[in-house]
């Protein structure tokens, strides 16, 4: 008899450890003045990025409609964490721009990242955190950066 876990639970440890660090992100982003930030809006933040988009660009990108990535950055517009505007380049197109409440959730982000990679490594260790990452990245594609996991999840791709 195999005293292997079933196959069926990898995947579901593998998202409790992304549901874990993003959960304690957001609670740490509310305690850090961001308390209306969602996981969905972290993709979208990172989607426009500092260059900013358009909302079919940014519906691609996300892998959901233009009409869905219109109505989150409607929310964030709301928020303070995007503008829209015009493209200087052409002045059909319009734009979404991160804000600097937008750029400084980013980075408060990313340092809180860092800080929580660091409780992991204190709790099993640096060598097995770097053993788990390593591991990682020999099962998984290089390109670090899906932003189209909204859609994968909603179904659209």
């Amino acid at each position: 008899m195999s005293t292997d876990p079933p196959g069926f639970e990898l995947p579901l440890r593998l998202f409790l450890g992304f549901r874990t660090l993003i959960d304690d992100l957001h609670a740490e982003l509310a305690r850090q003045g961001h308390p209306d930030m969602r996981p969905m809006y972290g993709f979208v933040l990172q989607a426009i990025g500092i260059r900013g988009t358009t909302a079919a660009d940014l519906g691609r990108t996300l892998g959901v409609s233009k009409q869905a990535a219109g109505k989150t950055v409607d929310n964030l517009e709301r928020l303070g964490y995007v503008q829209r505007g015009s493209d200087p380049h052409d002045a059909r197109r319009k734009t979404v721009r991160l804000t600097e409440r937008g750029v400084d959730c980013l980075a408060r982000s990313a340092r809180i990242f860092d800080d929580l990679r660091a409780t992991w490594a204190k709790t099993i260790g640096e060598d097995r955190l770097r053993a788990l990452e390593s591991d990682l990245r020999q099962v998984t594609p290089p390109a670090l950066f899906h932003l189209d996991v909204p859609g994968w999840f909603n179904g659209y791709q």
